[in-house]
């Protein structure tokens, strides 16, 4: 079993290939053909750069139809008062008494730092579903457990300056 994306993350992605497509994988076969007319490949640092950041375009571009070939389409829908995809989630840990904002989002756009968790993490799964105000366990897959409060729910919806996994 693939990813599992949402409407947007398709979109996203396919947005991307076809970027990287039509618009970088012109500039960078050019890139690398100028580098070849200088001469001398065994020295040529510009050659080989060029061709690295071909390559690495090509592989980005694999990757991404592959999460697309094998995705799983689920619904990012969710009641008013309960946390969902998308949503931002205020949370209150109980053990540190320090509150912290989070988005959830599917795995595949997950950024911790960005504060961007995924609905399949420890703490996304534990919040998805409840409502504010609730008292939830979240349960780590090393058998360890904590608590956390959902101080705020706002459906937030998707973001565009959110980004999809990757190199």
């Amino acid at each position: 079993m693939g990813e599992k994306l949402t409407e947007s993350d398709v979109r996203r992605i396919q947005e991307e290939i076809n970027h990287r497509k039509y618009e970088l994988r012109p500039e960078l076969i050019e890139a690398v053909k100028e580098a070849r007319a200088q001469g001398d490949l065994s020295e040529n640092f510009e050659y080989y750069a060029a061709k690295r950041e071909k390559n690495q375009n090509e592989s980005r571009i694999r990757y991404l139809e592959k999460v697309l070939r094998f995705g799983v389409l689920i619904d990012d829908e969710s009641a008013e008062d309960e946390v969902g995809l998308n949503d931002t989630v205020t949370v209150y840990f109980e053990e540190d008494e320090e509150e912290e904002i989070f988005r959830i989002v599917t795995s595949i756009r997950e950024h911790s730092l960005e504060g961007l968790i995924s609905n399949e993490s420890p703490l996304g799964k534990a919040l998805m579903g409840h409502k504010e105000g609730e008292r939830v366990m979240v349960r780590m897959e090393n058998g360890s457990s904590y608590y956390v409060t959902i101080r705020k729910i706002e459906k937030t919806g998707e973001s565009e300056t959110d980004h999809i996994r990757g190199f």
